[in-house]
């Protein structure tokens, strides 16, 4: 079962999300059209594809708290993580538009009118975004939504674009042209990167990439210590959502009652589930005589 407190911050991070984005694609377009700024296009053009993404996000958020059922006993967590893959498609178009747009203006500069109004709108973007990523940073913390840190990462990238482009609009104002066209080419590249990066995020828990070694051996050491247990192997780990699911062998007496290693087992699942509350641990038995032949 999810925590209600956590599908209740994760359903909110990606409305706030989505509204944050369709805002600034208002003001954003309001601003290029009256300025011509491609930097600016560039913002709008990154704005309008962060609400496509933002609004899978929210679908995927909204299957992946589905809870388990009998065709999917480990729950809907992986959605998210396809919602991962389709924001960097959006992430990586979005840049390839970027650059482009920014050489054909390299070529050829071009004044800007309305700078001040250009200027006001990326001050309310740095604003609204700022708001945005200071919660979504307080979400990821409290559930570990890989959808949820996935829209943060593109969105924490308009930090470093909205200022490249209020940058490049008080540059241009001093008669610097061609800077409008250099920082869209520079915020392209971020922007790129940052959709391999969150590929790499998203691959990792489709292909049920193991938690850190640092988190496994702490898990080893939760389980040995507990009075009784003699030792521990084949520890299994992977992530779906907001989830960890572990699994490992415990190493008991031979002569121990059913009783008793049951209750060794849930011991142990309950002492790793008390360290990381979001892991789901199913413990199994073994003989230390079996372990040991």
């Amino acid at each position: 079962m999810h925590n209600p407190q956590h599908a209740r911050l994760m359903r909110l991070a990606t409305r706030a999300a989505l509204t944050v984005a369709l805002t600034l694609v208002l003001a954003k377009a309001i601003a290029w059209w009256l300025s011509g700024s491609v930097s600016l296009l560039a913002g709008l053009t990154d704005s309008l594809l962060d609400s496509a993404a933002s609004l899978i996000n929210l679908i995927a958020v909204h299957f992946a708290l589905r809870p388990a059922d009998e065709d999917h006993r480990y729950g809907h967590g992986k959605a998210e993580a396809l919602a991962g893959l389709a924001q960097a498609l959006f992430i990586g178009i979005s840049a390839i538009l970027i650059g482009l747009q920014g050489i054909e203006r390299l070529q050829a500069p071009q004044p800007l009118e309305a700078e001040g109004l250009g200027i006001a709108v990326m001050l309310l973007s740095l604003a609204l975004t700022v708001a945005l990523l200071m919660f979504q940073h307080k979400v990821v913390r409290e559930t570990g939504s890989t959808a949820i840190h996935a829209d943060s990462l593109h969105y924490r990238s308009d930090i470093l674009l909205n200022s490249s482009i209020l940058l490049a609009l008080l540059l241009t104002r001093f008669g610097w042209l061609q800077m409008d066209a250099i920082f869209a080419i520079g915020i392209a590249f971020y922007i790129f990167w940052s959709a391999i990066s969150i590929v790499r995020g998203a691959i990792g828990v489709l292909m049920d990439e193991e938690l850190p070694s640092e988190t496994t051996r702490h898990m080893y050491e939760l389980a040995n210590a507990v009075p009784g247990v003699l030792g521990s192997h084949d520890l299994r780990t992977r992530i779906s959502g907001t989830r960890w699911f572990v699994q490992l062998h415990l190493e008991l007496p031979g002569e121990m009652s059913l009783s008793d290693a049951h209750a060794h087992c849930e011991a142990v699942e309950k002492a790793i589930h008390e360290q990381y509350p979001r892991a789901e641990v199913l413990v199994h038995a073994d003989p230390s005589e079996v372990v040991q032949h």
